[in-house]
């Protein structure tokens, strides 16, 4: 059973139409990767997909709950969508942490702010602190950070700080986890770790969604693999096939240049 419907998705900026219609579904525990050229359109669709950005028309359905609905216009209608959203984690280019707080402080800080709200916070405040450090530093622990979790980010490699991101979002239990371009911000050096991050939560059966130039990460990781240009999905399929074997002289002309 599908976990992400997609259907007929367009995004317009003014005049200029980036999404044209985007139709695919996810499967449970698949890994899907996005690949295309700068401007394609594969940011804008992660943006829309996690309520970033605003679709012009479309539905996005995650885990059989509408996330967004062109046709819904009801304010209390919206606003309950907005909430289905906590089912999706993004993983950001730029890491987007918080200088002033430390590896660990950036994975508790959405998850103490979303415990103020439960009724019970203020009778058991101590305990449920207690459980969110001990959450956070279960991921840190995942990414292999148990040793960094209270060194600040401006103490912390850039690969390092991707990881904090990816255990941040993992944090918040989401059923989806979407990644645009994880290792565009980092040296090549330091590609290999979030690589192996990722492989392993890929290990783990987590569905993810991963915009990313990384073919042959995408070849080894990936269930499947969506090629977008110039707005529209151009061309779709298993991973090894897609990437080894490309039926589109558009896909054929990319997969060139990238490996140039």
């Amino acid at each position: 059973m599908a976990i992400l419907e997609v259907n007929n998705l367009v995004k317009n900026f003014g005049s200029t139409k980036v999404l044209k219609g985007i139709s695919f579904s996810l499967e449970e525990g698949r890994v899907l990767s996005i690949i295309g050229s700068s401007g394609s359109g594969k940011t804008t669709l992660l943006r829309c997909i996690n309520g970033l950005e605003t679709a012009t028309s479309g539905k996005i359905t995650v885990n059989d709950k509408v996330v967004f609905d062109s046709s819904i216009t009801d304010k209390e209608a919206l606003k309950a969508l907005k909430g289905n959203q906590q089912n999706i984690g993004l993983v950001f280019q730029q890491f987007n942490l918080f200088p002033q707080y430390t590896a660990l402080g950036n994975v508790t800080l959405a998850m103490k702010l979303a415990a103020k709200k439960r009724p019970d916070y203020k009778k058991n405040k101590k305990q449920i602190l207690e459980e969110i450090d001990s959450i956070a530093k279960g991921y840190l622990d995942k990414v292999g950070l148990s040793d960094k979790m209270n060194n600040y980010p401006c103490e912390l490699s850039g690969g390092q700080q991707q990881r904090v991101s990816i255990a941040r979002a993992l944090a918040m239990n989401p059923q989806i986890l979407f990644f645009d371009e994880p290792t565009s911000a980092l040296d090549p050096e330091l590609t290999g770790e979030i690589l192996k991050t990722i492989r392993q939560l890929a290990e783990d059966n987590m569905t993810m969604v991963i915009v990313t130039h990384e073919m042959n990460f995408a070849k080894d990781v990936s269930d499947e693999v969506i090629f977008m240009d110039d707005g529209v999905i151009a061309e779709q399929g298993q991973a090894q096939e897609l990437i080894t074997n490309p039926k589109t002289d558009r896909l054929k002309a990319f997969l060139s240049k990238i490996s140039d």
